[in-house]
């Protein structure tokens, strides 16, 4: 069973790679691009249609806003991309924005915006494969009424091939990022050759009608230009990705990083404004629900903003029409792969600090960080279920916790420059820290705005499961850290501590019945010399119990069998009392408890054995002054019976050895004594 599981794991993740190789799974740029940077490309599939949604709320008219909606993301956008190219010269480390504010506005604020992080990385992977079978499923009716159990086998994908390790995973995805961007320049690009020769580009929808939910005016109108304006903020999410993963850059990290991220801020604001344009260019007509799109046919669903944009634009070439639509959906799916690459080493580091878990701080046979790629996945899958796959649902949770750690990431670096300031001397260099410090006062200013303007225009719309998951998470990880100090504080060792030997030890082997692994037990408990050994039964069956007792005096066990009564047939409680009374009456003893148990080779073999001693162990660590000994028997199912050579341990009896004898006589050789 091992032999084969060691196989098909190597199949499906590949070889196990030694610490040594670290160094071989760092990303070039062009490889770090699409796996860091999906995220904030992708969201060009889906960010248009958020802003065009919530304007149509006032009627096809107010669509006119959708252009300088755009225009102010992606100002912010832009701020946001100089400023963290500052972030990750200041702190290559690869905490992020975690460890800027940590080192900045203290420890408490650091956890607070890990917690919105991880919020965010969740509602990455949950959003971006939503909306990936969503833009699937407006090119091939099946997938609409399949979207939960196919979105669940995306993520399961995605695990799978994270599991393999940054590199494999960035080099699979590398190339269907490439065509995205291809594809949507090349929509682009034609898109303006056909409006110069004067063609007029019309979607589908162009003819027909959008129903307002009500007339806005002033106050009402202003509201919802600013919620259309935080629906679009959804482009900036991915950008702290690059931040967080600076270490996985090859040297020099930090110039990689930064360069990284000036690409990306080109790349995603060139094609952001140039989808808004092609959709308002060509008349798309999209509403929250397909009762409020007159003119929709009946059964149809709409197609997405960007599909129907490439429709228009290929009219004439249907074949590159649904390249865009389905590097769309696949640049969505790999979107959730920036999540992948920066929740598991965020956790890492709040793992190495004593905030989450420390399982997520070890790396796996890949040198991948398994647990916490787990852990993402199934958070995501629970999220993509409980909200049926829906991304105008999911939407409503989402960007908040990013624009959480923008704001107090800005301030984090505000102080940092001012500290700094504090102390250096050279005038160029007290120039250049000035100049930061008004980028990040400037991004300060805006990220807190969005913030502001996102709080206010999706609370009541889902954002408050958000305000309320974030001081949880927080909660939840300081409770964690508690913890670790306490026991890290029990446990520490003074000066002047020193090794208490025990006044005796009294050994008790636990004996069901006279087979193989009892007398294996009997031998290691001798070997060790306790001060009194003896062997203890429970009498749950008086006639079993009688021949086990005559049984122990014609083999002329050279130890003494205890039986402990059971008046209603108890294994466990009998046991415990006993060892507890013991304890009680000689504190100042030791008590160790034998318990022979079977190495079985079968997961099902594993439930037909040790389920007493199982309980009975855990029954017994909560005893204070009682040491428990497993002593394993290792049947012939078991892989170190069916692939290694078995070696006899001392007072071990080997196969073939029948009675106590034998091993009375290999353990009296070992301690030189004659049998």
């Amino acid at each position: 069973m091992g032999s084969l599981s060691d196989s098909v794991k190597r199949l499906v993740f590949g070889r196990a790679l030694h610490t040594n190789q670290l160094g071989e799974t760092l990303l070039p740029k062009r490889i770090a691009l699409p796996v860091f940077a999906s995220d904030a490309l992708s969201s060009n599939g889906y960010a248009t249609q958020e802003i065009l949604l919530v304007l149509s709320l006032g009627g096809f008219a107010l669509f006119q806003w959708a252009p300088w909606v755009a225009a102010a993301v992606v100002i912010v956008f832009m701020v946001v991309v100089t400023s963290y190219r500052q972030n990750v010269h200041a702190y290559p480390s690869g905490g992020g924005d975690y460890e800027v504010v940590s080192t900045n506005l203290g420890p408490r604020a650091g956890v607070f915006v890990a917690s919105a992080l991880m919020v965010d990385y969740v509602l990455t992977v949950a959003v971006s494969i939503s909306s990936a079978v969503a833009n699937a499923a407006s090119a091939v009716p099946f997938i609409s009424a399949h979207k939960v159990p196919i979105a669940l086998g995306l993520v399961v994908l995605l695990t799978l091939m994270n599991l393999r390790g940054a590199r494999e995973s960035g080099t699979a995805f590398a190339i269907p990022t490439y065509l995205f961007i291809f594809g949507i320049f090349s929509m682009l690009i034609w898109a303006a050759i056909r409006l110069a020769s004067g063609d007029v580009l019309l979607a589908e929808s162009a003819g027909w009608q959008i129903e307002a939910e009500q007339g806005y005016a002033g106050l009402a109108l202003l509201f919802l230009v600013a919620r259309a304006f935080s629906s679009g903020t959804t482009a900036l999410t991915g950008i702290e990705a690059i931040s967080n993963g600076v270490p996985a850059f090859r040297k020099p990290k930090s110039r990689n990083a930064a360069t990284t991220l000036l690409l990306l801020g080109l790349i995603a604001t060139s094609m952001f404004a140039g989808i808004t344009w092609l959709a308002i260019e060509t008349q798309v007509k999209i509403a929250e629900s397909n009762d409020l799109l007159i003119g929709l046919p009946e059964g149809q669903d709409q197609k997405t903003v960007i599909v129907q944009v490439a429709n228009a634009v290929f009219s004439e070439f249907t074949l590159m029409a649904v390249f865009v639509a389905a590097s769309t959906a696949l640049i969505l799916v790999l979107a959730a792969n920036t999540a992948f690459n920066g929740f598991p080493v965020l956790g890492s580091i709040l793992a190495r600090d004593g905030y989450l878990p420390r399982q997520l701080h070890t790396r796996g046979d890949r040198l991948a960080f398994s647990n916490g790629i787990i852990t993402l996945a199934a958070m995501a899958a629970l999220l993509i279920y409980v909200y049926q796959a829906n991304v105008s649902a999911l939407i409503q949770l989402y960007i908040l916790g990013v624009f959480v750690s923008f704001t107090l990431s800005q301030l984090g670096m505000i102080r940092h420059w001012t500290r700094h300031l504090r102390t250096e001397v050279d005038p160029a260099e007290r120039a250049r820290m000035r100049r930061s410090r008004v980028v990040n006062a400037v991004g300060f200013v805006m990220t807190g705005s969005v913030l502001i303007i996102v709080l206010v225009t999706k609370f009541t719309r889902g954002a408050w499961i958000v305000c309320v998951a974030m001081p949880l998470i927080y909660l939840v990880m300081q409770a964690i850290r508690k913890h670790y100090d306490k026991v890290s504080l029990e446990l520490a060792a003074g000066d002047e501590e020193v090794v208490t030997l025990p006044s005796r030890v009294h050994a008790i082997v636990l004996v069901s019945k006279i087979h193989k692994p009892t007398l294996r037990a009997l031998a290691y408990a001798r070997a060790t010399r306790p001060t009194v050994l003896e062997a203890v039964t429970v009498d749950v069956d008086h006639e079993g119990t009688r021949r086990l007792s005559q049984d122990w005096e014609r083999r002329r066990i050279p130890v003494a069998l205890k039986v402990l009564d059971s008046p209603y047939r108890e294994i466990t409680r009998p046991i415990v009392e006993y060892v507890r009374g013991l304890s009680r009456s000689s504190p100042r003893d030791l008590v160790t408890v034998y318990v022979p148990e079977y190495v079985v080779g079968h997961w099902w073999e594993q439930l037909l054995h040790n389920q007493s001693a199982l309980r009975l162990k855990t029954r017994l660590l909560f005893t204070p002054g009682v040491m428990v000994v497993s002593v394993p028997w290792q049947l012939l199912s078991s892989e170190r019976i069916a692939d290694e050579p078995e070696i006899a341990a001392p007072g071990a009896l080997r196969r073939g050895e029948p009675d106590a004898e034998t091993a009375e006589q290999y353990v009296a050789r070992e301690q030189g004594a004659r049998p």
